[in-house]
């Protein structure tokens, strides 16, 4: 039997709490292969240590997270050298991915937000193309809109990455974000066939919510999400590269890191890799 693990990957907003090191000395000792990074994990070692802390570890990096937030009105240089800051620490890394989350709505226009994070993406793709990071182009679910993506559905990602290369620019299927669009299997078909499947990401999305949307992500198997479903339409897609457990909950974040650990390998074993492993 094959490896039921072999593309499970810890994303260390899991494990808040844990320092870049912490997160991966247990991610490799819990047989796991690969972790995706927050920057500011890397910003506490230094992106050059960080780097050498997951190659001790034999790590790969599924992704850096997070490039974006490129909707502002008055910031757009100082939010491309930010990216461009993010795609070199990529590089560095070793992460073939970039996530963003591409920012919400700094006034009233709607259009004008989505004009000018057009136009930053378009800025950062030939930087990015030359350290050989891709940008991973991430919808959020539409509560977010208005803080955090103006982006909130598969096909609006898909709808700004068709003027670039898929070797440059591709989307992220986040389960939290994406389960309640009708139009999902069309759009996770769509990615896969023009080879933009950057991240697949899981983690459940809780009823009743938490009282904060940002920190109601839970644990696969203690929300609504149905994770066969989902799984079945990325696979069928053609995706084959890690998955990402990554949640945002105070709960999760005040347990022990290898307890979380423990279970995140349990549920992702009982509920996501059957239906991967086709």
């Amino acid at each position: 039997m094959s490896n039921p693990f072999a593309r499970l990957s810890l994303n260390t907003m899991t494990t808040k709490n844990w320092t870049l090191r912490q997160a991966a000395e247990a991610t490799a000792a819990a047989g796991l292969p690969a972790i995706g990074v927050w920057r500011d994990r890397v910003a506490e070692s230094g992106v050059e240590l960080s780097a050498k802390i997951l190659r001790d570890n034999g790590l790969r990096v599924s992704s850096l997270c997070r490039g974006g937030f490129l909707t502002g009105v008055d910031d757009g240089p100082a939010a491309v050298d930010d990216n461009r800051r993010a795609i070199d620490e990529a590089a560095t890394l070793g992460a073939p991915e970039l996530v963003m989350v591409m920012g919400g709505i700094p006034d009233r226009d709607l259009v004008g937000a989505r004009a000018r994070m057009a136009q930053r993406l378009a800025d950062l793709v030939p930087y990015a193309a030359e350290r050989d990071v891709r940008l991973a182009l991430e919808p959020l679910h539409p509560v977010f809109c208005a803080d955090r993506a103006v982006i909130c559905t598969l096909t609006q990602a898909l709808e700004l990455a068709a003027p670039h290369p898929a070797r440059s620019v591709g989307v992220v299927v986040d389960t939290f974000h994406v389960w309640w669009d009708p139009a999902l299997a069309g759009a996770i078909a769509a990615a896969g066939a023009q080879g933009r499947i950057s991240s697949f990401q899981i983690c459940d999305w809780l009823v009743p919510m938490a009282a904060d949307p940002l920190v109601s992500r839970g644990m696969m198997g203690d929300g609504v999400i149905d994770f066969a479903a989902i799984g079945a339409l990325v696979r069928d897609a053609g995706y084959v590269g890690d998955v990402e457990v990554e949640i945002f909950n105070e709960a999760v974040w005040a347990t022990d890191g290898s307890t979380v650990l423990e279970t995140m390998k349990q549920r992702y074993h009982d509920l996501v890799w059957p239906t991967l492993a086709g």
